[in-house]
């Protein structure tokens, strides 16, 4: 990692912190068996508030991707610099990831291979190049064509050993995919499929390439104020286009449906519209300061709290009782639990891991330091 100053879009950085607090809240509740159901993903079809998190990350790196690029791009600078440092960024993505998911044993013979972090590398890397590559008119047919492929994909061709296209969690072509090119190397909350999976990816670029769109539109020459309006208006027009293709192809986080892709991206255009109204149009900033420090260092906070959230389950203490446990189970047992049901203790402590990575990262964000990947 390295530390970097950039000026930015401020909707876009209260964006993506609200995204990333988000991301970590429900990440990090106290007891897995005590959650609020809007704080946990969907059992399969269906989409809750936690399901929104991923693909609104991935909708901001598009719109980010216009920002940053757009320059180096439209002033025909050698790209060969540009493409060793996409392959960089994107490398850099996919070990952290695998350093965090295999922490601490580094079982090479079943570390995970997909995930969040390696997700948002390959997606960031495939969208920097279209972005870099293909005129914006083109980009729209694209992400038509990926979201129609996958759909045909997963609906019309026979899953080996099962013999009939289907969407059940263990028997479609995406599950029979990962097992067979990454066998043991899958999530294991799961062991024969991954919700950050090969095929999957197809549609999580199209999610991202959406983002690239918004940004176009976000550097457009029209006045802020037509930028909102007709954000939110396409932004409504998808959520309704997701619902209605639900019919035929669920909305599905856990397989990253092309539905799913449409009505998650209305609602991230939705959000952004409303940000962007009340931060770069109304100029109400009051309220933005926590989140301004969440989306200025969104990687390096994802990492941190992860690489922490894991600490926490490996080190082991004595409990009152005379049981070893977690220092994560003492602490949740000792001052969640002692105050609050069991539901409320789980979510005050998440509240808590909050607070607290909120302060370490506003030792960061005083001093103006920016922890870019």
């Amino acid at each position: 990692m390295t530390v970097t100053k950039k000026e930015r879009l401020l909707s876009l950085d209260i964006f993506r912190g609200i995204t990333i607090l988000l991301m970590i809240l429900v990440n990090n509740p106290g007891s897995w068996s005590h959650i609020y159901s809007p704080l946990e993903h969907a059992e399969w079809n269906g989409c809750t508030p936690t399901d929104l998190v991923f693909p609104f990350f991935l909708f901001i790196v598009g719109v980010t991707t216009v920002f940053s690029l757009s320059r180096i791009r439209d002033e025909k600078h050698d790209l060969k610099p540009v493409y060793i440092r996409l392959v960089r960024r994107s490398a850099t993505l996919i070990l952290l990831g695998w350093l965090l998911g295999g922490f601490p044993h580094y079982d090479l013979n079943h570390i995970r291979i997909p995930g969040v972090l390696p997700r948002i590398g390959v997606v960031y890397f495939f969208t920097a190049l279209i972005f870099l590559k293909i005129k914006k008119e083109n980009i729209v047919y694209l992400l038509s064509f990926l979201l129609l492929l996958y759909w045909g994909l997963m609906t019309l061709i026979p899953v080996p050993g099962v013999g009939y296209p289907n969407l059940e969690p263990t028997t479609n072509l995406a599950a029979w995919l990962d097992r067979t090119i990454m066998g043991n190397h899958l999530w294991s909350g799961t062991k024969v499929w991954d919700p950050e999976g090969i095929l999957s990816t197809i549609p999580a670029i199209g999610t991202a390439l959406l983002g690239v769109l918004t940004g176009y539109w976000l550097k457009s020459d029209k006045d802020k104020t037509t930028k909102t309006v007709w954000m939110f208006y396409y932004g409504v027009i998808l959520m309704a286009l997701g619902y209605v293709w639900n019919f035929w192809f669920p909305i599905n986080k856990g397989i990253w449906t092309s539905s799913y892709v449409v009505y998650t991206g209305g609602l991230a255009l939705v959000f952004l519209a409303v940000c962007y109204w009340l931060i770069d149009v109304q100029d109400k900033k009051w309220w933005i300061k926590p989140f301004h420090i969440y989306g200025t260092n969104a990687i390096a906070v994802f990492f941190l709290s992860g690489l922490m959230g894991r600490l926490l389950y490996l080190i082991k203490v004595e409990s009152p009782s005379g049981e070893t446990v977690a220092l994560k189970t003492y602490i949740y047992q000792e001052f969640f639990l002692s105050f609050f049901s069991p539901i409320n203790a789980s979510l005050m402590y998440a509240i808590t891991f909050i607070l607290l990575w909120l302060f370490l990262m506003w030792l960061l964000y005083r001093k103006n330091i920016f922890i870019k990947v």
